[in-house]
C-alpha cells in the first residue's frame, strides 16, 4: 500500500492547498467509516483514492445535514448546501474543502458531475422517509436516493461512463444491501422513529410496527419467518451482484469482490442474531472481515505485479502499473 504522500503524488495532486484539503477528507472519512477507509486504501489503485475518498466525504458531508432534527429545517439546509453545490459546480471555485476537493475530482472524472446532481436531487426524498407503505415505496426509494448516492463511488469503479449494464448491476448490489440495512439496523431505526420494512411485510407475517417497538412473543415469533423471508432475498440480491466484478477495470475487481462479500458476512452475522434484531444490529466477524481483505489484498497486489511485469507503462487515472 502506497504511503499518502505517494499516494497524492501518483494521483497528480501537487498543489500543496489541495494536498492538505484530500489530507482533511482523508481522516474524515477514516474517522467516521474506518472498514471501509481501511478497505479504499489496501485494494484500489493509489491514483484512484483520493478521488473514491472525496466522493465519499462529500457525501457524508451531505448526509449530515439531513440526519438529524425536525423535517423542515433538514429540508432547508439542504436547499442551501445544494445552491453552494451548484454554485461551486458552475464557477469551478469553493471556499469549502469538501467542494474544493470534489471539484478537483470532477476534473480528472467528469462522469461524476451526473451523479451529484441526481444524489442531490434524491436527497428530500431521504428527509421525508419514515417508512414504506408497501414493496413500491421501497423500490421508489432505491431509485430515488439509495442508487443515486452509491453511484457516487460506483461511477468511479468503472471505466468511464457507467453503461446502462453497469448500473442496473450497482442497482441490484444497492437494493441486496439497502435492504440489509433496514433489516439489520430494525431497533436503531425503530428508536428514531424510522422503520425500512414496508408495512405489507410486516402485515404479511402478522406484524406491526407498534408491535416491533413492544417486542411482545407474539412479535418475536411473527419476526422469524420475516427474518428468513429477507435473508433468502438479500442473499440472493448479493450473490447476483457479483457480476458487476467483471464491469469494472481488473485493478478495481478486488474492492468490489471484498464489498460484495463483506455484506453477505453482515447478512451471515444478521441471521445468526435471529430475533435479536430486535434489540440492536448485528457486526461480521472480525476475522471473518479480515481474511476477506487480506485474501482480495493478495489479489490486488498479483494484479499490480503482473502489470508491471508486462510493461511498466504509466498509469492512467483509476489504473496502477
Amino acid at each position: 500500500m502506497a504511503t499518502w504522500p505517494n499516494t497524492l503524488d501518483r494521483a497528480g495532486i501537487t498543489d500543496p492547498a489541495l494536498r492538505r484539503d484530500y489530507s482533511e477528507q482523508r481522516q474524515l472519512v477514516a474517522r467516521y467509516a474506518r472498514a471501509e477507509y481501511t478497505a479504499v486504501r489496501l485494494l484500489l489503485p493509489a491514483p484512484l483514492v483520493p478521488d473514491v475518498l472525496a466522493a465519499t466525504a462529500f457525501m457524508h458531508h451531505s448526509d449530515n445535514l439531513i440526519d438529524q432534527g425536525p423535517a423542515g429545517e433538514r429540508i432547508a439546509a439542504l436547499a442551501d448546501w445544494e445552491s453552494r453545490v451548484h454554485a461551486a459546480l458552475k464557477t469551478g471555485e469553493a471556499d469549502e474543502p469538501v467542494l474544493r476537493t470534489l471539484l478537483d475530482t470532477l476534473a480528472r472524472q467528469p462522469q461524476l458531475q451526473q451523479y451529484v446532481e441526481d444524489f442531490l436531487a434524491g436527497a428530500p426524498l431521504e428527509v421525508r422517509t419514515t417508512g414504506f407503505a408497501a414493496e413500491s415505496d421501497f423500490q421508489q426509494y432505491i431509485d430515488g436516493y439509495s442508487l443515486p448516492a452509491f453511484l457516487l463511488i460506483a461511477c468511479l469503479l468503472g471505466d468511464g461512463a457507467p453503461t446502462d449494464r453497469y448500473v442496473a448491476g450497482c442497482r441490484t448490489f444497492i437494493e441486496a444491501s439497502q435492504r440489509l440495512d433496514f433489516l439489520n439496523d430494525l431497533a436503531e431505526d425503530l428508536d428514531g422513529g424510522r422503520l425500512g420494512l414496508p408495512e405489507e411485510l410486516l402485515a404479511r407475517h402478522g406484524l406491526t410496527r407498534q408491535g416491533l417497538v413492544a417486542k411482545d412473543a407474539t412479535t418475536v415469533d411473527g419476526f422469524r419467518p420475516l427474518l428468513g423471508e429477507q435473508a433468502r432475498q438479500i442473499r440472493s440480491g448479493l450473490s447476483a451482484s457479483f457480476g458487476i466484478v467483471d464491469l469494472v477495470p481488473a485493478p478495481n475487481r478486488p474492492f468490489v469482490r471484498a464489498l460484495i462479500t463483506i455484506q453477505g458476512l453482515t447478512l451471515r452475522a444478521a441471521a445468526r442474531k435471529g430475533t435479536a434484531l430486535l434489540d440492536g444490529s448485528a457486526r461480521p466477524q472480525v476475522a471473518a472481515a479480515l481474511r476477506v481483505l487480506a485474501r482480495e489484498y493478495a489479489a490486488a497486489r498479483r494484479g499490480r505485479d503482473t502489470g508491471a511485469a508486462a510493461g511498466g507503462a504509466v498509469p492512467k487515472a483509476g489504473q496502477e502499473a
